[in-house]
């Protein structure tokens, strides 16, 4: 059984020691108090505000004269004129926000200790668990988030009749518009996120074998049962307010309509038995989670509590399976087909004004979320951002036409539940970055590359097309290179021989190796979608001109995007000309891309580019880098990448020792879950690398994972791999083709060319 598990309830005002719960659209995070329970709620959709148009308008006249200050080195104009000319009118977005507390007060009896507690999550099944015994009681809880149900459950039960009684709440601090009465089992909480903007209604009903159940005040109270069963669920208006649809009716209309949406979710679900809910729920998280398992040796780690067993992580390698799986949980609470993608916390947020307003930052955090997706059999949650995607380029349009009198779409750093494409804050080092578009679209074609769904890649190619269409009108020529400018390495600044600090630049590495992903990607899937007709799209995208035309312009520009360049120190560079970093030690390695999540750095492919990046990795670990939990998640794929399990196993080892919470929420600090999903990356990638010609068998094993087996790991081409190795040795490999591939396998010095149909073969390698 994989599970964290604690002695202790979460203290009330620490928040990163509760244990989340969610089913993509809902979430929870359960602190497993005895007397005064808090379950701090989240629904993915609470974004205060409605859309708007932040567009500067002063842009378009203003950037010939900031790429000609840019050229000429006078970095000081050039930041002064865009932060005023450039930046959003407002210059901040929206922003997501907790949806309140459910307060379950227990009349236990004070004068009695709670003894042998226990709480747990049990990540096998989504399942939070509380126990305790006071007296000669014993009380038990139970607490998931159902996706069949589309509901929070919470069972509170004991082993003796009549021992249930409580009080419950909703709360939303002064948030709200109201609580009130529905039934005499159910209560709701309604309120609205601003003028014109979404409205909310959460209603909690109550169930109970045996004693009697009120409602008073704003309290359920349940007196004297066996058990008792709480449903919770929240419906909003987000998505008409989000299309620009106009609601009609007065605010007490609208919560009816949301109130009668609620209560219908809740209706049904209490039809059916406690049991039967709790079985649909663990079978739709199996489909899931189920696809991949991985063992680690020993579990005897196990009978440590989770905060223990962290203070000595450096002896206890199951941590790393717990890692695994942990991650995997939670990307399946917080991502599912139909919702929102995760954003900087997943769904799990606390406050009213997150820090980054939990928004989707996209020059690396919102990506990293979905680097492990589609190794580890999770496309389905993949597809939430895939989804999310293609509602960005309306307003992407919109903002290339006005910023930059370009065709195409674009997106700068950051983004937020309304699709805002336009510059985030005042930042230099970060705002007026223009790639958000182009890496966000090589997800689609990941996506494809595991799937093989042409059908997808026919219905997405158009997005990514649009895309590229922007760098075609946007790039201008220097020293020989087509260049993006002006531009940013995200969120890193340099300085110039003449002691002048700057962080605008123009052809930066991480940019060119971007264009290069989505230019080669574009060129492909045209390759293998040229029978099909887009002259529609292409008219829509005002592209004149055939798709061939189109292609063969993308292909022009890519062959004129600078390679990247090794510097005199003999690192990767991170900009196109040989600066002095400002901060070597800084979170971001963007120019580092290439090598992950992208394979432009290949170990076996590229030797040279691959030893200037270790070089590189080297060079920014000895200054500080890695301190924040995502860079060292990001540090783990890139020392995977290069076939060193040793030094990722040992950033592992440092992420849980400085970078991770006690209940294993990744610490920037503060919480950002992309850390959590980024380690889970890297594990995957130290166990299994792949591409359209080559499948790599334990790459990056360390030295610490003397046995073990994985089932279940996705390739590129449709397929999967389980493994298990004794002593640090392969001893057996199973690969299943979902497609007819060929491809070389590799393990160690040994290689083998596989051609397979659909079906199953089993290869053994032996040293």
């Amino acid at each position: 059984m994989s599970r964290l598990w604690y002695k202790q309830p979460a203290w009330i005002f620490n928040w990163e020691e509760a244990l989340p719960v969610g089913n993509g659209r809902l979430g929870g995070m359960v602190f497993g108090r005895t007397d005064y329970e808090r379950i701090q709620l989240n629904e993915e959709s609470i974004w205060y505000g409605k859309p708007i148009d932040r567009t500067n308008p002063d842009a378009l006249k203003n950037l010939d004269k900031v790429r000609e200050l840019i050229f000429e080195g006078e970095l000081e104009k050039a930041e002064k004129l865009m932060t005023t000319a450039f930046s959003g009118c407002p210059n901040t977005q929206r922003t997501y926000q907790t949806l309140g507390d459910l307060y379950i007060i227990s009349d236990l009896d004070k004068e009695l200790e709670c003894k042998d507690y226990m709480r747990e999550l049990d990540l096998d099944n989504a399942i939070c668990r509380v126990s305790f015994t006071q007296g000669d009681v014993l009380y038990s809880r139970e607490v998931f988030v159902s996706k069949p149900e589309d509901c929070m459950v919470i069972r509170l039960s004991s082993d003796k009749k009549g021992m249930i009684s409580l009080c419950a709440r909703l709360e939303r601090d002064r948030f709200l518009d109201g609580v009130k009465k529905l039934s005499e089992n159910t209560i709701s909480l309604y309120g609205n996120l601003g003028e014109g903007a979404t409205h909310f209604v959460t209603v909690l009903k109550a169930i109970s074998k045996g004693g009697s159940i009120s409602v008073t005040g704003e309290h359920i109270c349940i007196e004297g049962a066996d058990e008792a069963i709480l449903y919770l669920t929240t419906c909003t208006d987000f998505y008409d307010i989000k299309s620009g649809v106009t609601t009609h009716g007065t605010g007490a209309l609208i919560y009816d309509k949301l109130s009668e949406e609620a209560a219908t979710i809740l209706q049904k679900a209490i039809m059916d038995d406690y049991e039967e809910i709790k079985k649909r729920h663990c079978e739709d998280y199996h489909s899931l989670y189920g696809k991949v398992s991985l063992q680690l040796g020993s579990e005897a780690f196990d009978k440590l509590p989770t905060n223990e067993r962290l203070k000595a992580a450096k002896k206890d390698i199951g941590l790393s399976k717990l890692l695994f799986d942990y991650g995997r949980f939670l990307l399946i609470s917080c991502s599912r087909k139909g919702g929102l993608p995760a954003n900087l916390q997943g769904i799990w947020n606390k406050e009213y004004l997150p820090p980054w307003d939990s928004k989707y930052t996209v020059n690396i955090n919102a990506e990293m979320n979905y680097w492990p997706a589609e190794t580890c059999g999770l496309s389905e949650c993949h597809e939430t951002l895939l989804d999310f995607i293609g509602t960005l380029v309306k307003n992407g349009r919109q903002t290339a036409r006005k910023m930059y009198g370009c065709r195409g779409w674009v997106m700068h750093h950051n983004t937020d539940a309304f699709g805002d494409t336009n510059p985030q804050d005042i930042c230099i080092t970060a705002s007026y970055w223009v790639m958000g578009a182009a890496w966000m679209c090589t997800h689609y074609w990941a996506h494809y590359e595991y799937t093989c769904d042409k059908e997808f890649l026919k219905k997405v190619f158009p997005v990514m097309l649009e895309a590229a269409l922007f760098f075609l009108d946007f790039m201008v020529e220097k020293d020989g290179f087509l260049v993006v400018c002006p531009t940013v390495s995200p969120e890193n600044s340099y300085r110039l021989p003449n002691g002048h600090k700057g962080a605008v630049s123009y052809g930066v590495t991480m940019d060119n190796q971007i264009l290069r992903d989505l230019f080669s990607q574009c060129i492909r899937a045209g390759e293998i979608l040229k029978e099909t007709d887009f002259s529609k799209q292409l008219s829509e995208m005002e592209y004149s001109k055939s798709l061939q035309d189109l292609l063969g312009e993308i292909k022009e520009a890519c062959d004129r995007l600078a390679p990247t360049r090794v510097g005199s120190d003999g690192r990767i560079m991170e900009w196109l000309e040989e600066y002095e970093e400002c901060e070597p030690g800084h979170r971001h390695m963007s120019h580092l891309y290439g090598l992950f999540p992208s394979r432009q750095i290949s170990f076996d492919k590229t030797p040279l580019l691959a030893g200037a990046a270790r070089k590189t990795l080297e060079a920014r670990l000895r200054s500080g880098g890695g301190h924040t939990g995502w860079s060292r998640a990001w540090i783990i794929n890139f020392y995977a990448r290069l076939h060193d399990g040793d030094e990722a196993y040992h950033n592992i080892e440092q992420m849980l020792d400085i970078s991770t919470y006690t209940n294993l929420f990744d610490k920037h600090p503060p919480f950002q879950i992309d850390g959590n999903f980024g380690v889970v990356s890297g594990i995957a990638e130290m166990l299994l690398q792949s591409d359209e010609d080559t499948i790599c068998l334990l790459p990056a094993l360390p030295t610490a994972w003397k046995d073990g087996r994985v089932e279940g790991l996705r390739v590129v081409g449709g397929g999967t791999v389980s493994m298990e190795w004794k002593d640090g040795h392969l001893c057996y490999c199973q690969l299943d083709a979902t497609n007819p591939m060929k491809r070389i396998m590799r393990y160690g010095n040994t290689s083998k060319e596989v051609v397979l149909e659909a079906g199953k073969m089993h290869i053994l390698f032996s040293e």
